[in-house]
């Protein structure tokens, strides 16, 4: 070996020689033996010593490291005869020795990824082999398993399996799922990876099968087998509930779940894949609303349509169809039903009277469960005992419903309720002649019974109104019964102790007191216990409260359902305390828990009450809302028409300085102008004018004082009340911000209105100084300053109608401000009922508060009575206000201390 070696560290030029050295190694190492005609005996000694000299010559030449790094070196050439040489020792290498193998690549530079090379490589041969290097290469190692996927395997696999056909596929496929098994597998990052790359969204070409299913090949069943499982990795139960359920959804979006709905009712599948199928449906639709609603509308292709769920229930129920496959559809109907209220009701109903379907034509669901709970095949009986117990897991609603439902035993006598044709077969034992298991019928049933029964006091008060259940639990717990019948034992300790804690004392002859002490009587609450123990303890307990799967070995075996595991650990203990209760202990408790209950519904009361002032409160809250939106918006109008005024003022005042640069002109050039007979006629107009518009501002400054005087009256009542109520009319000060910004609109429109006096006295003067020109002017000069008057009296126009444009829009302005007071005066008459109003019901919730404080208080006491009470008693008790009040006293102790420091 050593010398090999030498030959691959020195002539690595000469690829023919490297070739034959890395064969010979592999032919030393390898554990591929010549077919040879040997005895059985011979072959297996030959395989054992074959296997310990790989081993140890592997260990020999790994126990130099840089051996593996020297041959990742030499994969890494592309030369056929070097290359694939290379990877068939490295592959044998790990076959051998894997962990230390894995170890020494995962630390050597770029070992992973050099490896990753070979399934790029467009030589088949050579990228076939890679792939099963990196089978062995990524067994149980998740450091190495993330580095391959994110060196982009999951892409050039799936681009692999493409090429070669999918399913249709041969070897060179199914090497490529194995090796995406090893990658996803208990591996949360890579599964996060594979969805999150979109690749579940690539596997549903994979389940594209056609009519014609007959005569499939070897190959593609062991193909679609690993496509399925590879399916149920990315969804197992055993994965984080958030990481299984965005995969479920993935699957439903991107059609994969419809293309398995498509295989499960399609004909001619072989029985296996049909069987792994209803497995990975079941797993992708499990606790998922969505998944579970569609399978719900799946309907097999027959005449007349039925649902799938139907025809699933059919094989369950039918002794003729595998033992594995009737396994598969219970797992399916459970998953269909985990978390699944709506589908667990939809079950239930179809036994209820009102839905059955009097005509027959169809079978529902509830009538094959039924059929099969009361057929002669043991196993039929338990597979329907624990399918109708996921229908009520978790649903106290459809417990109670169930009890509704009669059954037909034979013509001419009364129908028997479920409940009591359950027990009636229960009592019936052995009688019966079954198929199969004796013991199995029972465990089903009583499995049945405790999961109806649990948490359900209805449903226990109807258990115990038939006199004879009682006794027969009694009497099967008291039995000394060999070991297979220790477990029906333990399960009927298990329904009594469940018709105890959950009884609620409505039946007076089966009180849970007069049950603890026939348990005393008849069986000693020690020897009960120790029955009890007997489920727990049971090997087929241990298996099935491993996973949610039901898988078991032969029929006989089946005994336990996952989910009923679950139940006894939960009521186990508790009914182990509540047989060794006394009478005493329950009175006080059933005493406390109805004084907490009392206790709890004041309290609720009272928060009931407070929630209702709280929507009175955001009610008023958004009243306010409303009204300071509309001052703002009040404003916004004001401050719109404020600039709009100020305009008219700058036009104005450009206006009144073009004129006195005109006339300062005229004057230096010792030029008077002529008025003729057209002007002045303008100018007594212009004073007619004026003179109106005196009179309506005289009129609108008594309006104005009478609207102040109103106002001032409305605040001074405004001032007085909320004088005596500012606690309780906070929300209320929006109608007198709204009066105060009415007055400030007012004293604006005031200042307004004697800014227009201003201007209507400065046109006044001017047209006085037009007068007195026209008295001192010369006639002489009349014609020369012609042309000049004329264009004056063009300005003079032209300012005059921009005048009574501006004074009519003021009036416009005027008449809508005037609105808003008049809608302003109703809106704090609005208030002021809306205050008065307030102030009742404030009286009246403190009227309330006190009410409840008096009630909490005497509520306190009770308490407090209870609480001596039960240290009278000898129960610990923990005192609230004594802890605090020691604290209390802890703390007034360290203050005086520093008082004294």
């Amino acid at each position: 070996m050593e010398h090999l070696i030498h030959v691959l560290q020195t002539d690595r030029s000469d690829s023919e020689i490297i070739g034959y050295a890395l064969d010979t190694l592999y032919n030393v190492i390898s554990n591929d033996l010549e077919e040879e005609e040997q005895d059985d005996s011979e072959e297996e000694n030959s395989a054992k010593q074959v296997d310990d000299l790989g081993s140890q010559f592997t260990e020999i030449f790994i126990k130099q490291q840089e051996n593996v790094t020297l041959l990742l070196t030499l994969v890494e050439e592309f030369d056929f005869h070097v290359r694939w040489p290379g990877v068939k020792l490295l592959t044998s290498l790990l076959k051998q020795q894997g962990p230390q193998v894995q170890q020494i690549i995962l630390v050597s530079p770029m070992g992973v990824s050099r490896l990753m090379d070979l399934l790029a490589d467009s030589r088949e041969v050579i990228r076939n082999d890679g792939v099963l290097l990196l089978q062995q290469l990524t067994k149980s190692n998740a450091a190495i398993q993330k580095i391959v996927a994110f060196e982009n395997a999951f892409e050039r696999l799936l681009d692999i399996i493409t090429e070669e056909g999918n399913s249709d596929g041969g070897i060179v496929v199914e090497d490529c799922l194995l090796l995406l098994q090893n990658l996803l597998k208990n591996n949360n990052s890579n599964q996060n990876f594979f969805k999150e790359g979109s690749y579940i969204q690539r596997m549903k070409p994979w389940f594209e099968v056609g009519d014609d299913n007959c005569g499939w090949s070897a190959q593609k069943v062991t193909n679609l087998h690993l496509m399925l499982q590879l399916v149920r990795v990315l969804v197992s139960p055993t994965n984080p509930p958030g990481a299984t359920s965005s995969c479920q959804k993935a699957m439903f979006h991107c059609g994969l779940l419809q293309q398995l709905c498509t295989i499960l009712m399609a004909t001619g599948v072989p029985a296996d894949i049909l069987t792994e199928t209803i497995n990975t449906v079941s797993e992708v639709i499990r606790g998922c609303q969505t998944n579970q609603d569609y399978f719900a509308s799946v309907n097999a292709p027959s005449n007349p349509p039925r649902p799938a769920i139907v025809v699933l229930l059919m094989s369950m129920v039918n002794e003729r169809q595998p033992f594995v496959l009737r396994c598969a559809v219970l797992y399916c109907f459970q998953c269909f039903l985990y978390k699944n209220q709506k589908g667990q009701g939809e079950i239930v109903s179809t036994l209820l009277p009102s839905t059955i379907d009097a005509t027959g034509n169809s079978v529902s669901a509830g009538q094959l469960l039924c059929g099969g709970l009361f057929s002669t095949d043991s196993l039929s009986n338990w597979c329907a005992a624990v399918a109708l117990a996921h229908a009520l897991q978790e649903n106290a609603t459809l417990k109670e419903q169930l009890l509704r439902v009669q059954l037909a035993t034979s013509i001419g006598n009364p129908p028997v309720s479920l409940l009591q044709q359950c027990t009636n077969i229960l009592s019936q034992g052995d009688k019966i002649d079954r198929r199969g298991s004796k013991v199995q019928t029972r465990v089903g049933l009583l499995m049945l019974l405790c999961t109806w029964l649990s948490n359900c006091s209805i449903a226990v008060t109807h258990f115990l109104h038939n006199p004879a259940n009682v006794p027969f639990l009694t009497g099967q717990i008291a039995e000394n019964l060999g070991e297979e019948e220790q477990l029906v034992q333990g399960l009927c300790a298990l329904l009594l102790g469940i018709s105890i804690y959950y009884n609620d004392n409505s039946l007076e002859n089966y009180r849970k007191e007069k049950l603890k002490q026939l348990i005393e009587k008849r069986i000693g609450r020690e020897n009960f216990v120790e029955k009890l123990g007997f489920i727990s303890k049971h090997e087929l307990y241990s298996r099935a409260a491993q996973k949610p799967q039901p898988s078991f070995s032969s029929p006989d075996h089946m005994m336990f359902d996952h989910e009923f595991t679950k139940l006894v650990k939960e009521l186990e203990g508790v009914i182990s305390k509540a047989i060794y209760k006394s009478s005493e202990e329950d009175k006080k408790e059933e005493e406390v828990k109805k004084t907490l209950e009392q206790h709890d519904n004041i309290v609720t009361h009272y928060k009931k009450v407070i929630r209702e002032q709280d929507q009175e409160l955001e009610e008023l809250k958004q009243r306010i809302n409303t009204l300071t939106s509309q001052n703002e918006q009040l404003q916004a109008t004001v401050t719109q028409q404020v600039s709009q005024i100020q305009q008219h003022k700058d036009q104005y005042n450009l206006l009144k300085v073009q004129l006195g640069k005109d006339t300062q002109h005229h004057n230096s050039h010792g030029d008077t102008f002529q008025i003729n007979g057209i002007q002045t006629e303008e100018v007594s107009k212009l004073k007619e004018e004026l003179e109106e518009w005196k009179n309506k501002h005289e009129l609108l400054q008594g309006q104005l004082k009478e609207k102040d005087s109103v106002i001032e009256k409305l605040n001074s009542s405004q001032l007085e009340m909320g004088t005596t109520e500012q606690s309780s009319q906070t929300n209320k000060f929006g109608g007198l911000e709204h009066n105060n910004e009415l007055q400030k609109e007012l004293e604006m429109l005031r200042s307004q209105i004697q800014l227009q006096s201003a201007e209507i006295s400065k046109l006044q003067m001017e047209n006085q100084k037009l007068q007195v020109m026209k008295a001192t002017a010369d006639p002489a000069l009349g014609d020369t300053t012609a042309a000049m008057s004329s264009e004056l009296e063009a300005r003079l126009e032209q300012e005059i109608k921009e005048l009574k444009s501006q004074v009519k829009a003021l009036s416009e302005e005027k008449e809508a401000l005037k609105q808003h007071l008049d809608s302003s005066s109703s809106t704090v008459a609005i208030l002021q009922d809306e205050k008065s109003k307030l102030q009742r019901e404030v009286a009246e919730s403190k009227k309330e508060q006190d009410d409840l404080l008096v009630l909490l208080a005497d509520q306190d006491q009770k308490i407090s009575a209870l609480k001596i009470k039960l240290k009278d008693l000898g129960v610990p008790v923990e005192d609230e206000d004594d802890t605090e009040s020691g604290d209390q006293g802890d703390e007034d102790e360290d203050g005086d201390e520093e008082e004294q420091d």
